[in-house]
């Protein structure tokens, strides 16, 4: 069901698009008696005869004592105004007045996220594990490695598992899972200081079962608008909601990287069997160790680990000294998943590369976590 807060007279097309079962109030005062009265409601649809004001006062108010429930906004112009100031009073979604199939949609994402959030916020809160996967060297295979990760953590929607795409300027994430970009990260930028399940939740799009993903920026110059405090803030609320939050970093150091090595339970560094790679590596190995971050967490996959370019395993763990948590064999069909979306640990589970992958998230990743906040800085 759903409650639509608008004039009878004017509600007619409105409740046509949110669907089936809507009951309708006059004003917001009628609107939170029925949802007073009905614990189990999840969503809210403020028509445009609304006071603005007022409405987004009713969606804050909600969103501290009815986290699960949703408030979708329909006004008759939407800018970017008004959608900042709704997303920091906690409304999902803004639609214009003539978009019914836009209402339609934006109701159904607002119920599915309530379905999520609603656990969250009963008993005990859980603290799921952050893992970040890093590479100073571009090419290295980290994107394919985060996503099929993810992908093997999930396990078919057992558990719950984020993929956030902190490669805010050139994110592929979304482009190798072929998933359409319909919320980025850029869409928290209203939300700095106060970021919650609710919020959070708002800025995903789902992938597969029990797998998530909050996307990079498609926008140029959006990734520039997007400070470390704010992805300090959503990996601080995201463990609450998901097992696992996979994090696929950008090829350098910066303090949104470091906001999230911060936060990490697991540091995955990835590497192949060539000198930039191992340099790169050992570069990194060094900052780490510069940071003070801890080593129990820390764990290097060796990608493409088969190819015959004159360097052994055992000339990489010298150079880098370190041992090799991973070796990932070098195949055509990695690529080939890539350009069809599919991950290969989902498309060929049998295969040596997911095989490998799924040894070592069952080995490395999902064994007893490290201590929660990996931060060792010692310039905090």
């Amino acid at each position: 069901m759903a409650i639509l807060c608008e004039p009878a007279a004017q509600a007619g097309k409105l409740a046509f698009g949110i669907g089936p079962d809507v009951r309708v109030a006059e004003n917001l005062a009628g609107a939170a008696r029925l949802l007073d009265s009905d614990q189990l409601e999840t969503l809210v649809v403020i028509g445009p005869q609304a006071d603005l004001d007022e409405a987004l006062s009713f969606a804050a108010a909600r969103r501290l004592d009815r986290p699960a429930v949703g408030v979708v906004l329909v006004r008759h112009r939407v800018d970017v105004t008004l959608l900042t100031r709704a997303l920091r009073a906690g409304v999902r979604e803004v639609v214009p007045t003539e978009d019914l199939a836009a209402l339609t949609e934006a109701c159904q994402r607002s119920v599915e996220l309530s379905h999520r959030v609603a656990p969250s916020d009963v008993g005990p809160r859980k603290h799921g594990q952050v893992v970040t996967v890093f590479s100073a060297k571009g090419g290295c295979g980290k994107t394919t490695l985060a996503v099929n990760l993810a992908a093997v953590l999930a396990a078919g929607g057992a558990r719950n598992v984020c993929l956030v795409d902190l490669d805010l300027a050139f994110g592929d994430v979304g482009i190798s899972m072929q998933i359409d970009p319909a919320r980025t990260m850029v869409d928290a930028l209203g939300m700095i200081g106060h970021v919650d399940t609710a919020g959070a939740a708002s800025l995903l799009t789902q992938c597969r079962p029990g797998l998530s993903a909050l996307l990079a920026p498609v926008e140029p110059g959006d990734a520039e608008r997007i400070p470390a405090a704010l992805v300090s803030e959503l990996l601080e609320v995201l463990p609450r909601m998901f097992d696992y939050v996979v994090v696929d970093t950008p090829s350098q150091f910066s303090e949104h990287v470091l906001a999230a090595m911060d936060v990490s339970h697991h540091h995955v560094l990835l590497t192949t069997p060539d000198v930039p790679a191992l340099k790169n590596l050992r570069v990194t190995l060094d900052m780490l160790d510069l940071l003070s971050y801890s080593h129990d967490i820390r764990s290097i996959v060796l990608n493409r680990s088969d190819a015959k370019v004159g360097l052994t395993a055992e000339d990489v763990e010298r150079v880098v000294r370190n041992p090799i948590s991973a070796h990932v064999p070098s195949s055509r069909d990695v690529p080939i998943s890539v350009n069809k979306g599919n991950p290969i640990t989902l498309s060929m589970p049998k295969h040596p590369v997911s095989e490998a992958i799924a040894k070592f998230a069952r080995e490395r990743v999902t064994e007893e976590p490290a201590l929660a906040g990996a931060r060792r800085r010692w310039f905090k």
